[in-house]
């Protein structure tokens, strides 16, 4: 068996520049509610590092080196339940359970909720374009998502235990595959991340234009 083989916990381990910008989104949180708006832009614009895109392009990217599909035979299933995202309330749920941590690599994770607000004041520091090369790249890179661990096409059920929290690159560089097709870890089996990140969230209902 070649080690691409043996099951991994993700397609590509994080690298440092991630936890670098997380700090000084949360730094900038920081400074933006105590009403240090400059310093909050140079913070934000410090973490649009362009190697944390190049780190997000080189999983969820067309013909990835990092993710490699091994087909497996179809199986048969029982009636497929309608596809659909999380509700508000399980989203919450699911974070109160995960935290803001990929349950896949572990890199902290920021709703879209939260990035749309902090866009909305900081234009310019937090730019969010159509293209993904026009989006700021540690909000990118840390956009949380939800992802059916066994995907409906395969019979996964939109039950909460079949939900867990990722970032963007895990989430649409698994798509609709299996864990076993991906050689991945089913994530479910490491306990979430205990941390004091907490994406962002402070950051609701106090924002305000710089």
């Amino acid at each position: 068996m070649n080690n691409c083989d043996h099951p991994k916990r993700c397609f590509r381990e994080p690298i440092p520049e991630i936890f670098d910008a997380a700090r000084y989104l949360d730094a900038a949180v920081s400074a933006h509610l105590n009403g240090h708006s400059s310093l909050a832009i140079e913070l934000f614009t410090l973490a649009n590092d362009p190697k944390i895109r190049a780190w997000t392009d080189s999983i969820w990217g067309k013909k990835s080196p990092f993710v490699r599909i091994k087909k497996q035979p179809d199986k048969a299933h029982s009636e497929k339940v309608t596809a659909r995202m999380p509700t508000a309330i399980q989203k919450a749920e699911l974070h109160s359970r995960d935290g803001f941590h990929c349950r896949f690599c572990g890199i902290p994770v920021i709703r879209a909720e939260i990035r749309k607000v902090l866009h909305i004041a900081y234009p310019t520091a937090i730019t969010w374009g159509r293209s993904n090369a026009s989006q700021h790249a540690a909000f990118q890179c840390m956009w949380a998502q939800y992802d059916h661990v066994v995907p409906h096409s395969h019979g996964g059920t939109n039950d909460l235990d079949n939900l867990v929290v990722t970032c963007a690159a895990c989430n649409f560089g698994k798509m609709e595959y299996t864990l076993e097709e991906l050689s991945l870890i089913d994530p479910r089996t490491i306990p979430p991340i205990q941390s004091n990140w907490d994406g962002l969230e402070r950051v609701a209902g106090f924002i305000g234009k710089p």
